[in-house]
């Protein structure tokens, strides 16, 4: 049988049996759905296939991805629920989650924001200095397109695509990719780039990068890391962050709002974790429309 007939026999189950509520019926549909889209990336086609081998690679791979270890945990408990009442209905002998432990959550704060933290800090800036546009735009354009602190400061605005959504990325190993970018940093983009950073003095050379410092040249990453920590102290945010926390909580807001794992793989430039995938690119329309039905901010 195929999954969609387990996964609606769980849905019942769920809904039935332990009464839950639609949204936490919802959440445990989803993180089998995970399971499943990632089985057809490595051409597993039956849930009995399914090994505990398969299951910690696939919560390696959501890990790399940038989920959270909460998150994680979260979504591995939903897949043991799973394969539970598949051994309760006797459609399996044996359960392939029974001896995987959850991700250890430890005491360290986790570095994964919530949508309001990032809210949060946004608007935190302050758009009465002459760097504040700039500031509150680098950070928009961090969440909304996943990028590593040195992906943002080496952004070019020629490698901005206003009118397509899209902005082009120079990753790891000087590999190239097409990253969709949100309606509201476009936005905060063409306000920076039109309206202030038209102004600034450019350093010859420097014409190219968005993202210019005081002297007209491009920002350090240090720089970036100082500003979004005087902005968590500002908003006295309870949590170790830097550039990255942006990046990490880009995938785990899509993944948890139901993206495709394989969309927001692509989105943040990572190749595939096992060595016999062919790493498979998926049409750009696809990754937008990903951010447009899945991204918090896409249509703030």
């Amino acid at each position: 049988m195929s999954w969609t007939i387990y996964i609606k026999g769980f849905q019942a189950y769920l809904r039935l049996e332990r009464s839950l509520s639609d949204n936490s019926v919802d959440a445990y549909i989803r993180d089998v759905q995970k399971l499943e889209e990632y089985a057809n990336m490595e051409g597993i086609s039956s849930v009995k296939e399914i090994t505990m081998e398969n299951v910690q690679t696939f919560i390696k791979y959501i890990a790399e991805l940038g989920l959270s270890p909460r998150s994680q945990a979260r979504l591995l408990s939903g897949i043991k629920a799973f394969y539970k009442y598949l051994l309760l209905e006797n459609e399996i002998s044996t359960d392939p989650t029974e001896l995987i432990e959850s991700p250890k959550l430890g005491r360290k704060l986790p570095d994964t924001l919530s949508i309001e933290e990032v809210d949060a800090l946004i608007h935190a800036v302050d758009l009465s200095k002459p760097e504040g546009e700039r500031n509150k735009t680098m950070l928009e354009v961090l969440y909304s397109c996943g990028l590593r602190v040195s992906e943002l400061i080496n952004l070019k605005i020629s490698n901005i695509y206003f009118n397509d959504g899209f902005i082009r990325i120079t990753g790891k190993g000087d590999k190239e990719r097409l990253v969709p970018i949100g309606k509201q940093a476009i936005k905060c983009l063409d306000i920076y780039l039109n309206q202030v950073r038209n102004h600034q003095s450019i350093q010859t050379g420097c014409e190219d990068f968005a993202f210019l410092n005081r002297r007209g040249k491009p920002l350090s990453r240090v720089m970036i890391f100082t500003i979004i920590k005087n902005l968590a102290e500002k908003i006295s945010l309870q949590k170790t962050i830097s550039p990255h926390t942006f990046r990490h909580s880009f995938a785990t807001h899509l993944i948890e709002g139901g993206a495709d794992l394989r969309a927001v793989q692509e989105m943040l430039g990572h190749e595939s974790i096992t060595t016999t995938e062919i790493y498979t690119h998926l049409d750009r329309s696809f990754l937008k429309q990903t951010i447009l039905d899945y991204h918090p901010r896409s249509n703030a």
